[in-house]
C-alpha cells in the first residue's frame, strides 16, 4: 500500500528533474537530425535572374553557407551587416535562400542593405526550407564539399558566432 503512494511522488520528482534540465538549455541549440547527413536536394530559380537556377549539385566540391533569410525578418536585419562584412573576405560562397518572400521586397532589401550573397535563390512556398528543417528565419547551414550539412545556426549569425564557431569549422572543412 505504501509503495503505491510513492509512485505519484516519484513521477513528480522525475518530471521536476527533466524540467530543471530543460530550463538550463539554450533554445537556440536545437539539435538538427540533418547534421552530418546529405543536404536535401533542391533546384530553385535565382533571385536576380529568374530564368537561371541553382541546384545542390552545382555546389558539389565546395564548402559553402546556405543562409535562409527574408526581407520581412527582423532578426535578419541584425545579422545582415555581419554577413556583408564576412562576404567581403571571400572565404567561401554564401548562398542566400530567400524564404517565403516577395521578389520585389527581397531585391529592394538587398539593394538598400548590401548584398552579401554569391547569389540568392527563391523558396517562395517554403518547401526547400521545410526539407532543411527550418524553424524560422534566419538560419544558416554549413555544407561541406560532399554535400553534407556540418553545422546549423538557428537565429542570427553574430560576429561572435562567426569567429568562435563558423570560421573554425570552415577552416577545418577547407583544409582537412
Amino acid at each position: 500500500m505504501k509503495a503505491k503512494a510513492l509512485i505519484p511522488l516519484l513521477l513528480f520528482v522525475v518530471l521536476a528533474v527533466f524540467l530543471g534540465i530543460g530550463l538550463t538549455r539554450d533554445p537556440r541549440e536545437i539539435p538538427s537530425p540533418l547534421i552530418d547527413k546529405p543536404a536535401p536536394d533542391f533546384k530553385l530559380s535565382q533571385l536576380h535572374a529568374s530564368d537561371q537556377s541553382l541546384s545542390l549539385a552545382d555546389m558539389q566540391g565546395k564548402v559553402w553557407l546556405l543562409n535562409v533569410w527574408a526581407s520581412w525578418c527582423v532578426a535578419c536585419r541584425e545579422e545582415h551587416p555581419v554577413l556583408v562584412n564576412f562576404a567581403q573576405q571571400k572565404v567561401l560562397p554564401v548562398i542566400g535562400l530567400n524564404y517565403k518572400d516577395k521578389t520585389r521586397d527581397a531585391l529592394s532589401w538587398l539593394k538598400d542593405g548590401g548584398d552579401p550573397y554569391t547569389l540568392s535563390i527563391v523558396d517562395a512556398d517554403g518547401r526547400v526550407g521545410l526539407d532543411y528543417g527550418v524553424y524560422g528565419v534566419p538560419e544558416t547551414f554549413l555544407i561541406d564539399g560532399k554535400g553534407r550539412i556540418r553545422y546549423k545556426q538557428i537565429g542570427p549569425v553574430t560576429q561572435d558566432v562567426l569567429d568562435k564557431i563558423l570560421l573554425p569549422k570552415i577552416r577545418e572543412l577547407q583544409h582537412g
